[in-house]
């Protein structure tokens, strides 16, 4: 047992959202220590994988669904850099602070619930994701994507699939027995998603087994929307894709939250 039994006896109280703001400006206190090497890995990453692609092979695809090549790739890329920067945070550093540091046995000492640092800690990740994967979307416009009113919205679309795929990992990493098995979920789960997210190539000559699986893939759903938002997308359809984006959120903040409650306290 992490707590003491007092702690672990006692029921959680009314979620609030002091505690959530404590923890988010701790998690910016130390943001500020490091944010030129976090902020270069976010940003690069995803901006190569655009540049490597989108020149690479568009000269060889040409042109997909009436756009180029790069400007299918870059709409599509901001999905991959809101997978990256939300779920390996959430994966790794939470794990080595709960099992290394014992950051969050300090915290839960104070007055923070297990679920408001769950929310907290997923709340700061996605904050950023919300601003790192906005970079790709901009090379693509200085590389002739058109800019577009609805473009405003991708931060936003991308902060909220950010926070579910923060609670993912974080969830996740409450799952694992060991660091070296997070192996594991990056060959087997963090891969498949992004390959089947319809962010390099479009999922209509896919097998239908695929695109089942891709129906049930949050990332398409955020892929989607970021493409709707550049190119256009019905309003009905893009409140489907939100919808299930929702869903998803809802569904792994209260497997997080249990998870990392056995963890901490059980």
């Amino acid at each position: 047992m992490t707590l003491d039994n007092r702690t672990a006896a006692r029921p959680p109280g009314r979620f609030e959202l002091a505690p959530v703001a404590g923890v988010l400006a701790r998690e910016w206190a130390l943001y500020r220590r490091s944010w030129a090497p976090t902020t270069f890995a976010a940003i690069v990453e995803p901006v190569l994988f655009l540049l490597a692609f989108g020149f690479g092979l568009g000269s060889l695809v040409g042109a997909i669904r009436g756009y180029s090549y790069i400007e299918f790739l870059g709409t599509g890329i901001v999905g991959v850099s809101v997978l990256f920067t939300s779920m390996f945070p959430g994966l790794i550093d939470t794990y080595v602070r709960r099992v290394f540091q014992h950051t969050y046995d300090g915290m839960l000492a104070a007055p923070v619930d297990v679920r408001e640092l769950v929310t907290a800690e997923a709340t700061w990740i996605a904050l950023k994701a919300g601003v790192y994967s906005c970079a790709p979307l901009l090379v693509a416009i200085g590389f002739g994507l058109p800019p577009a009113p609805g473009m405003l919205i991708v931060p936003f679309v991308a902060f909220v699939t950010g926070f579910g795929f923060a609670l993912m990992g974080i969830w996740l990493s409450a799952v694992v027995p060991s660091i070296k098995t997070m192996d594991y979920i990056i060959s087997g789960l963090i891969t498949p998603l992004f390959l089947i997210a319809g962010t390099f190539f479009p999922l209509d000559n896919l097998p239908s087994w695929a695109q089942t699986l891709a129906a049930v893939n949050p990332l398409y759903h955020c892929v989607e929307l970021v493409r709707g938002a550049a190119f256009g997308m019905s309003p009905l359809v893009g409140l489907g894709h939100f919808a299930a984006i929702l869903v998803f959120v809802a569904v792994v903040w209260s497997l997080a939250v249990l998870q990392m409650r056995r963890r901490l306290i059980d």
